[in-house]
């Protein structure tokens, strides 16, 4: 996207144990955001992003105008599978994971990477891209990273500029609703409704709006199946800042 932190610098990091040149590509993708959402506002800070890239081992940065990623009208589009992006943030998001699809795929035919280094924060974008590096036989290693969290537990963002101090002490309260289910889980309990119905109401009566708590499995972000390794995803409105998170189980 752009406005980079230490999450997006250690993306570059690992991205440097896989191969050289390391390049890392710019772009706040206008396809992947609704009409009433934040594309016009989306931080755009290239010139400090080009500064903190060249301390940390980026060798190319690919930061293409919106003209030279859609010359003419995207008439063409990578349709993901709905089971997998109707869900979650698919389901708040509708033609999400459309954008997002699309873009990766114009970014990889532009910049033929040998591996490509994606946040686990965004797990179920993680979960697309491999889905369709795989199905459309593109030669690309897809490294997942883990996510990269402030002192307090919170994720790091580049939407968290948008929250003012008091906002961003409580934003770590997303975190913690999170840790308090997978505790649960690990406890033993299997409620998963009631599980995710509790989380919701922690977050909610501290002010937030919640979008979604859930538990998956974490190959297919379908439903827990016995034996099957979990996932807690959660997405919620902090005032007017959307911050998504998940911890693995």
């Amino acid at each position: 996207m752009g406005n980079l932190h230490e999450g997006h610098l250690s993306l570059v990091r690992i991205a440097r144990q896989h191969g050289n040149p390391v390049v890392v590509s710019i772009f706040v993708n206008r396809l992947q955001f609704a009409p009433h959402e934040d594309f016009a506002k989306y931080p755009r800070t290239l010139e400090r992003d080009c500064e903190l890239l060249a301390g940390c081992g980026c060798d190319i940065v690919f930061a293409p105008t919106d003209e030279e990623i859609y010359p003419e009208r995207q008439e063409f589009a990578v349709q993901p599978p709905p089971e997998l992006t109707d869900i979650l943030e698919g389901a708040v998001r509708p033609g999400f994971f459309t954008g997002v699809s699309t873009v990766v795929l114009k970014l990889f035919n532009m910049v033929r990477p040998a591996a490509a280094v994606f946040g686990k924060k965004d797990y179920q974008q993680l979960l697309v891209v491999e889905r369709l590096v795989r199905q459309f036989a593109l030669p690309i290693e897809i490294v997942p990273a883990e996510t990269v969290r402030d002192a307090s537990g919170l994720a790091l963002s580049s939407r968290n500029d948008y929250l003012d101090p008091a906002q961003r002490t409580e934003a770590a309260q997303l975190q913690a609703a999170l840790g308090k289910l997978v505790a649960e889980v690990r406890s033993g309990r299997r409620d998963w409704q009631v599980l995710e119905r509790e989380a919701r109401a922690f977050l909610g009566s501290r002010g937030w709006q919640p979008d979604y708590v859930s538990v998956r499995r974490r190959s297919d972000l379908k439903e827990p199946s016995p034996g099957a390794p979990l996932v807690a995803l959660a997405a919620a409105r902090l005032g007017g800042t959307r911050l998504i998170d998940n911890l693995e189980i």
